[in-house]
């Protein structure tokens, strides 16, 4: 006889211990590669990714460049060892298609017109796996960009509603993104109030829909809280810094 493991207990709780309507705990810290323009790294529940940004720089090769804006490029990738199996360290199909998706859901928050003929590059590199990987590399991303000195209209933000044994569950983990019936990845642009994201896999009815756009938008301002208040402290403590040097120096 097969057991089918249950994901959701009679009191409500998730696998992990979650209600439905709750966020997995977030680390963000900015800043941490002092060879690129611009760095973050995410720890969203399991997920462990960092993010470096070059650029803006002059655009190679030459027939790649716009005369009117930037080009960005974007490229994640899974590390072998972000899996429980082992993953082949060439691009998969996966990989390529999230690469677009991430880039394209950056795009509209950059201001490329500033900088014709000319290409900034992001690489994600994810070292460990847990469901959700490309809505916490959208918003590592998005600090990577901020910290790179790049001007931004806003930060995105990225973040997921799945549906498990018929309900909505906020930000799914592996598991719950296996098992489950639906998953809603979406990115959100708090300032400006739009979706530059949503993809789906699996069916909502419209109430389900309208339900789980509203949760995911909700959590995303949750997440744009911690993402400003990550660059707010890394520029604190290098204010702290200069300022004690110059102190240091009188």
């Amino acid at each position: 006889m097969v057991t089918v493991q249950k994901l959701i207990n009679e009191e409500g709780l998730r696998v992990d211990g979650r209600r439905l309507d709750e966020l997995r705990p977030i680390r963000m810290e900015v800043g941490l590669l002092a060879n690129a323009d611009g760095s973050a790294y995410i720890e969203h529940g399991k997920n462990k990714i960092i993010v470096a940004v070059y650029g803006p720089k002059e655009a190679q090769p030459k027939h790649v460049s716009l005369h009117d804006r930037a080009v960005v490029r974007c490229r994640y990738h899974m590390a072998p060892f972000s899996t429980d199996e082992r993953k082949s360290p060439a691009p998969s199909r996966r990989e390529i298609e999230i690469s677009k998706v991430v880039r394209e859901a950056l795009e509209p928050v950059i201001f490329t017109e500033y900088f014709p003929r000319s290409m900034i590059d992001i690489f994600i590199e994810v070292l460990q796996s847990d469901g959700g990987s490309r809505c916490a590399a959208i918003t590592a991303s998005s600090l990577a960009l901020a910290d790179a000195g790049i001007p931004l209209r806003d930060l995105v933000v990225g973040c997921a509603v799945g549906k498990v044994e018929g309900k909505l569950v906020l930000d799914p983990s592996d598991i719950e993104d296996k098992l489950g019936e639906a998953d809603m990845p979406i990115a959100f642009i708090p300032v400006l109030g739009k979706i530059s994201l949503l993809q789906m896999d699996g069916m909502f009815t419209e109430e389900e829909f309208i339900k789980a756009l509203n949760m995911a938008k909700e959590a995303c301002m949750k997440i744009y809280a911690l993402q400003k208040q990550t660059l707010k402290e890394k520029y604190l403590q290098v204010e702290k810094e200069v300022r004690e040097s110059l102190t240091l120096k009188e």
